[in-house]
């Protein structure tokens, strides 16, 4: 690995999912275990707030640790609530548990391993790319969802969630200077996702709630601009999450575990690639 690392810069593209993110920790795991070396790490939403805590202090014991902790008991805490102005939650008190996960109000400049984010220009509908600063307002504008979380000011621009544009941000990492992007997809095919997470509910023939339409409209447009980034992508790593909901933060192990098991497959296929 070492001779290959000399002529393949690696790049890992973390894409965004709620509490699904939570398998991004999982898929860290085995790469740390296998010794596969990442030269750079582009993340969206989720998959940025795990990103940036890896290229923080590289220690994927501790992400683990953190990410089981998270519960909604804990998650509570952190929520701020607004009128309804841009979104229901303020997100201030968001920055304290991003800052935690993280560890600590850290720079860009401060990361061990090159790091970017992704949010969008809700007025202008471009992708953001967030490589400087402070990490956490970055991180902050990245997990935005529209109309769950108040817009995020940054450099008079509006930004809400990167998940909008680049669910997976392939192509960001390409612009890093990846060589090869192992790309990690935790926004599962929709249908299933009905099929597993509302069959309760949609065979009830219950009306969904204002949050469930407006987490599901996004997770509908995000996994089909998704899919169609993955394909850029060296290696796709697809956790099965189809029975977990963006809220379930209290199943970390399972999710973990998940993540584990997906990344353990696509193993043989990295190496196999690399070595070609």
């Amino acid at each position: 690995m070492n001779t290959l690392n000399k002529r393949k810069k690696i790049g890992l593209a973390l894409g965004g999912g709620a509490a699904r993110g939570i398998a991004h920790v999982g898929v860290l795991r085995i790469l740390a275990k296998e010794k596969i070396p990442i030269d750079v790490i582009a993340g969206t939403s989720a998959g940025a707030i795990v990103g940036a805590a890896y290229a923080h202090h590289q220690d994927t014991d501790r992400i683990t640790d953190d990410a089981l902790l998270a519960n909604w008991k804990s998650m509570v805490n952190f929520v701020d609530p607004a009128l309804p102005k841009s979104g229901f939650i303020k997100g201030k008190k968001i920055l304290d548990l991003i800052k935690g996960f993280i560890g600590g109000d850290i720079d860009f400049k401060d990361l061990k391993i090159p790091f970017s984010c992704v949010a969008t220009d809700i007025d202008t509908g471009e992708e953001i790319i967030l490589d400087s600063g402070p990490v956490c307002e970055a991180l902050r504008a990245s997990i935005s969802i529209p109309g769950i979380f108040s817009v995020a000011k940054h450099q008079e621009r509006y930004l809400v969630d990167g998940g909008l544009t680049t669910p997976v941000p392939v192509q960001v990492a390409r612009n890093m200077g990846a060589d090869f992007v192992i790309a990690v997809n935790v926004n599962p095919d929709v249908k299933a996702r009905i099929g597993k997470v509302f069959k309760q509910r949609i065979d009830a023939h219950k009306e969904p709630s204002l949050i469930q339409v407006m987490t599901q409209s996004f997770y509908i447009t995000s996994y089909a601009v998704g899919k169609h980034a993955l394909d850029s992508a060296d290696v796709v790593i697809e956790p099965d999450l189809a029975q977990f909901g963006a809220a379930d933060f209290a199943k970390a192990p399972e999710l973990i575990e998940r993540g584990l098991e997906a990344a353990q497959k696509a193993i043989p296929e990295i190496r196999k690639k690399l070595e070609a």
